[in-house]
């Protein structure tokens, strides 16, 4: 059996380390079979050789977060996991005090893993940022919260919001309602997201005033938008046509971030993604970034980790 002591300057610091009913700790243990005891100012870990000395790497990279005034959760405690394993927990550092904006109830928005915070700065950077992932990796979130930033620091004068109405095996037919309502159930996740970043009333006054629109992609044909945050969700549903139709209407002084995850495809069979077409004729041009994001990058309930890394590999397996 083998032991290492890390020592704990303040005991508030092993609090937020060991999180509610030790849940953080209780994760670093089953990852490298090791037992992580608190007495006094000291933590000792212990178990085998290689398990002791990675969980120690883990231990002090989530209290090198902690001292920087950072909040250590579940999903913390796995993405640092999974950086120690690769022997890059140092990266995590780049993460600290990153805040997007602030949702309409104060909490911070801040990248969480190095992928969003790639995602992040290629948004700011670039004029068009093209967004590749699983589900639970925050493209759509991060991307309406930063052109929240954008429209509240007055870089844009509106926010267009804007997805495919492609049915994931169901008919939009059947759905009561006008065509608003039958369309108002695709666009629910980017409602969504700017309730959370704006409240509810704050983003009916900025809808009534024009500031801000959410509608299917088809709405966009003809235009030319200026002045805008333009985003473009579920992008794998759009067929060659609708992904050229959409790109061409950006804009002076304006930027698109488009997001989808080519796993996810619901056009009718025998239908091309425009999305996983754009990726091989857009590569390479200046001021268009693509970013691609791995199942490491969810930050949702653990079990959407494990859900897309087992059919990943179910995939490969089939080829």
């Amino acid at each position: 059996m083998f032991e290492e002591k890390i020592n704990i300057d303040r005991m508030e610091q092993a609090a937020a380390l060991f999180g509610n009913l030790d849940a953080n700790v209780k994760i670093i243990e089953q990852a490298y079979g090791v037992e992580i005891v608190c007495r006094d100012s000291e933590l000792k870990i212990s178990g085998e050789p290689e398990g002791v000395e990675k969980a120690a790497r883990a231990v002090k990279t989530l209290l090198s977060l902690i001292n920087r005034g950072e909040s250590v959760s579940e999903q913390n405690v796995r993405y640092c996991i999974s950086l120690v394993n690769e022997g890059s927990e140092e990266k995590v550092n780049a993460l600290v005090g990153d805040c997007v904006c602030l949702t309409s109830k104060g909490k911070p928005v801040k990248p969480k893993t190095l992928g969003q915070k790639r995602y992040c700065t290629a948004i700011a950077t670039h004029t068009i940022t093209i967004g590749v992932g699983p589900a639970g990796t925050g493209k759509t979130y991060l991307a309406v919260a930063l052109a929240v930033k954008a429209f509240r620091a007055q870089e844009v004068n509106r926010i267009i919001l804007t997805r495919p109405a492609v049915e994931a095996g169901e008919k939009l037919g059947f759905l009561p309602g006008d065509l608003q309502q039958k369309v108002d159930p695709y666009l629910r996740p980017l409602y969504d997201a700017l309730f959370d970043m704006l409240g509810a009333e704050t983003y009916q006054r900025y809808v009534e005033r024009g500031n801000i629109e959410v509608a299917p992609l088809a709405y966009m044909r003809g235009r030319t938008l200026d002045d805008s945050f333009i985003i473009l969700d579920e992008a794998q549903n759009t067929t060659p046509e609708q992904m050229k139709m959409f790109l061409t209407r950006l804009g002076f002084g304006s930027k698109m971030v488009i997001t989808g995850d080519i796993t996810q495809i619901d056009l009718p069979a025998g239908k091309r993604s425009g999305l996983k077409e754009v990726l091989q004729i857009l590569k390479g041009i200046d001021d268009i970034a693509q970013i691609r994001f791995s199942e490491k990058d969810v930050v949702r309930h653990k079990l959407v980790q494990d859900i897309v890394k087992a059919y990943e590999k179910y995939e490969e397996a089939g080829r």
